[in-house]
């Protein structure tokens, strides 16, 4: 059920992302009164699921759900209709009309994709808010998980700043960030009531963004394990143990564990065994004993961390959200880039970071939360705008590409040149679409 999630998400996603884009190519082109023959979701090789034909054009749904497409008269594109192109030009053709008309009618998908997901995010942050942890706010410091260790974080630390910027927000996100993608080399913690400064390791950033390691966490901030629910039923250990909400875990088989992440370890070194816990009851120290299952698991949830610390929640109205949300999206766009600076640098394999369907999807999270959803519908759109720019022929950025030189130079690249540029195009992205989901199946 949960891969079935994940997809639906996935498809929901792409498939109101495709429809835009395209319809910010078709607009343009009728407002230049250029025909549109096709406007497709998903590609229709032999046959399409659905087709109607209203007008001029013919709209239907694909049964191949890589992207989708308008096919506009007298333009050279995936669709390589030699034969059209053999005839005179025609009014109503895309290559009949002013370079200007065909630049916006070709710009006119990643625009819209850059400014829905701009949009998308000010609207996360308009309906959900923001809420966050402030570093301050972390008494306990951080609990230093095996990734973070590497780099050189100790339980208890507490991040001051990244480099020279002040670290004013609980994510170990931008510490990745930081250090995988904006080369920050040193961060500043306070350890023992002394400042020092931990050099990250050159290694840092390929290290970060190994596969296996992209979505393990750096650090968590430490807090006491009290229990904050206990689930029902024969199944779960904790609802037969003598084991009440708000009893606090301070011995794991007569071992210390004064903070949660001490406990979790402790627990899965422990997995489907007996174990005897020592809990703070009041005043009161109690003894209880109870097996753990195959997932070191005893059927308990700690108290959430707002239980611990001042979390705060930043609410935007509407024209707050809008420049919030479009800041968000730059850094994302800027992300983008500088991830690239790091591929072509050697510092970042780009095996390691590229990831076809399959990747994406997992990506939304196998349970269906629409504040989720929204934010990686914003993250596609950014980044399908992105791609799209690229100056490689068959993307709208390749044809943008040859529309620029032909404003500057006065000179039009022939049918034929085109032809074959978009074929070489074709072939490249077809090529990346097929180099990154074999990684997900290599991967598993």
């Amino acid at each position: 059920m949960s891969y079935l999630i994940m997809a639906g998400q996935l498809i929901l996603s792409l498939s109101i992302l495709i429809v835009l884009h395209e319809m910010g190519h078709f607009f343009p082109a009728r407002w230049f009164n250029t025909r549109v023959e096709k406007f497709y979701l998903f590609f229709d090789p032999w046959f399409s699921l659905f087709k109607v034909k209203r007008g001029e054009t013919e709209y239907g749904i694909g049964w191949l759900p890589l992207g989708g497409y308008v096919k506009i008269s007298g333009m050279i594109d995936e669709s390589m209709d030699k034969e059209q192109m053999k005839q005179p030009p025609q009014p109503w053709e895309f290559r009949s009309k002013p370079a200007w008309q065909r630049l916006i009618i070709m710009l006119g998908g990643v625009t819209v994709n850059f400014i829905l997901g701009f949009f998308i995010y000010a609207m996360v942050l308009f309906v959900w808010g923001e809420e966050y942890l402030p570093a301050q706010n972390a008494s306990y410091g951080i609990a230093a998980d095996s990734l973070g260790q590497a780099l050189g974080f100790r339980d208890g630390d507490k991040v001051l700043a990244l480099g020279d910027q002040p670290y004013d927000k609980f994510n170990d996100r931008l510490v990745f960030k930081a250090v995988a993608i904006d080369n920050v080399s040193s961060i500043k913690v306070e350890r023992d009531g002394q400042q020092i400064m931990l050099m990250m390791p050159d290694s840092a950033a390929q290290m970060l963004t190994k596969r296996e390691n992209k979505n393990e966490r750096l650090f968590t901030p430490r807090a006491p394990f009290e229990i904050g629910r206990i689930a029902e039923g024969e199944e779960y250990a904790a609802s037969q143990a003598d084991i009440k909400v708000d009893d606090r875990v301070i011995a794991f088989n007569g071992q210390p564990t004064t903070y949660y992440h001490e406990y979790e370890k402790l627990a899965l070194a422990n997995k489907g065994k007996p174990v005897t816990l020592s809990l703070l009851r009041g005043k009161d120290t109690i003894t209880t004993k109870l097996t753990l299952n195959e997932k070191g698991q005893m059927g308990v949830a700690p108290k959430p961390l707002a239980e611990y610390f001042d979390v705060k929640r930043q609410e935007y109205t509407f024209f707050e959200a809008l420049p919030a949300g479009t800041a968000k999206g730059w850094d994302l766009l800027v992300t983008q880039i500088k991830a690239f600076g790091q591929m072509f640098r050697g510092k970042i394999k780009a095996s390691e970071s590229l990831g076809g369907f399959g990747t994406i999807a997992k990506m939304f999270g196998a349970q269906w939360v629409w504040e989720n959803f929204w934010q990686m519908t914003a993250v596609l759109s950014l980044i399908l705008a992105f791609m799209n720019l690229l100056p490689i022929p068959a993307l709208d950025g390749g044809h943008v590409m040859f529309l620029l030189y032909e404003v500057v130079s006065g000179r039009k690249p022939s049918d034929k040149f085109m032809e074959y540029a978009t074929i070489i195009g074709f072939i490249i992205v077809i090529s990346l679409v097929l180099y990154a989901n074999l990684l997900d199946a290599f991967r598993g």
